[in-house]
């Protein structure tokens, strides 16, 4: 396999030939045309689009290929039981998602920010219990949850103001872990 008298040898012409490494010299109009850009688009047909659409092989296989068959009573793709279910799907997520139904431990990705950022302003360990109902979550659930995930905060002792040489300011700072401040 992969044996070389197997295969075709490629032959080389022997001689170089005459017009090889020779150049014509260009005209100073067509070195003007070449380096300025053609248009993608024009407004009006031009005679290059005109025998561009002229394209006898292009008709000639079109007219091969005939007309179009179109079968009208082709058969669905999909069943019934999949669009029902697709349909079953939707509903259930609409209805989950409706602020007046929501599942218990389970939050959308801003109702979720939004009881994080809640959490920091709790005073004592009843408002955190009742902010935790409020958003139909377990408290244990919550308090879980905050110790891996919290929304960002900004440490105002490390705000620093740069301004760049085109005059634009910038601001960098950290942030920082915030929890509630419970009292005990």
């Amino acid at each position: 396999m992969g044996s070389s008298p197997s295969k075709a040898a490629r032959t080389l012409p022997k001689e170089k030939s005459s017009w090889a490494g020779s150049r014509t010299p260009l005209k100073q109009d067509s070195a003007q045309a070449i380096r300025r850009p053609r248009p993608l688009a024009f407004e009006n047909k031009t005679d290059a689009v005109e025998a561009d659409a002229k394209d006898p092989q292009f008709m000639s296989k079109l007219s091969q290929l005939g007309p179009v068959r179109v079968d009208h009573h082709m058969r669905s793709v999909r069943s019934a039981d999949y669009v029902q279910q697709m349909h079953r799907s939707r509903l259930q997520s609409e209805v989950e998602a409706l602020p007046t139904h929501s599942t218990q431990n389970r939050l959308l990705a801003s109702s979720l920010s939004e009881l994080l950022e809640s959490r920091k302003t709790v005073k004592s360990q009843a408002e955190l219990q009742a902010l935790a109902e409020q958003y139909h979550i377990d408290l244990t659930k919550l308090d879980e949850l905050a110790k891996f995930i919290n929304t960002p905060s900004i440490d105002e002792s490390t705000i620093v103001r740069s301004t760049n040489q085109d005059g634009e300011e910038t601001l960098t700072m950290m942030a920082r872990w915030v929890g509630p401040k419970l009292e005990t």
